[in-house]
């Protein structure tokens, strides 16, 4: 039931975002995980919609869906948003977490900026955690306005209840980059 209620919310949301024109695609890799990523919207004002699956080599995965709504204040693009996740850690229970947080892209030059963000999950909102948090920043590179390349540090961390280990999906520096269509 809540698959179907997310998808539908979901596909209800991108046609109703009508400001929502462009598409991007991007990969982050770093030492222990990687992170694929698809989006509408991420880089106009007004609502975005995006999907992830980020997978580490050691403690589990996290596929998650996202709505946002990014607001310009001048040059800087500030986006709040809630995360729905499905968590499947390697030593505990898989279920489903629902995050609230923002993120933010500051434009340092032309082709150079700065971003960042962070999402949190308390055990109100999660199935089988304590918590759940992520948080990313770096520095991107953008050549041409369809490819932008960044350089960061993410962090993400299931807690896991009772005895479980926790799993830190993502801890250290990455790569990655986006197309946008």
């Amino acid at each position: 039931m809540f698959k179907k209620v997310v998808v539908s919310s979901a596909l209800a949301l991108a046609m109703a975002a009508g400001s929502a024109q462009a598409i991007e695609g991007s990969v982050d890799v770093g030492e222990h995980y990687t992170n694929l990523n698809v989006g509408l919207g991420t880089t106009s004002p007004g609502l975005s919609l995006s999907g992830n699956w980020m997978r580490s080599d050691h403690d589990g995965d996290v596929s998650g869906l996202r709505l946002g709504y990014n607001v310009e204040i001048g040059s800087i693009f500030l986006t709040p948003g809630i995360k729905a996740m499905w968590i499947d850690p390697e030593d505990g229970k898989d279920g489903f977490a629902a995050a609230v947080g923002a993120g933010v892209s500051i434009p340092v030059t032309k082709m150079i900026g700065l971003y960042g963000e962070y999402y949190y999950s308390p055990e109100a909102f999660t199935d089988h955690l304590d918590s759940y948090q992520e948080a990313s920043g770096g520095i991107s590179f953008t050549p041409i306005s369809l490819l932008n390349v960044r350089v960061g540090y993410k962090y993400a961390e299931l807690n896991n209840k009772g005895d479980r280990k926790d799993n830190v999906l993502a801890d250290g520096p990455y790569i990655g980059a986006s197309l946008r269509f």
